[in-house]
């Protein structure tokens, strides 16, 4: 059989869909990109994922201790 080759309805809202969707992403990147750059660093090059961390052994948690 035969089958229709003229784009449907469907498949132009589909295409709308993806160029949307895509759209949308590059503006959310945009977004996390400047906010990322606006972010506040420490000008005294300490991670402060790790600040306050001290090395060496660490105390015993309450858990761990023997009564």
């Amino acid at each position: 059989m035969a089958r229709n080759a003229r784009p449907t309805a469907a498949k132009r809202e589909r295409e709308k869909a993806l160029i949307e969707r895509r759209q949308q992403k590059a503006a959310k990147r945009e977004d996390l990109k400047r906010h990322k750059a606006e972010q506040d660093r420490p000008s005294d090059g300490i991670d402060p994922d790790i600040a306050g961390i001290t090395p060496g052994p660490q105390p015993l948690a309450d858990w761990q201790l023997e009564e």
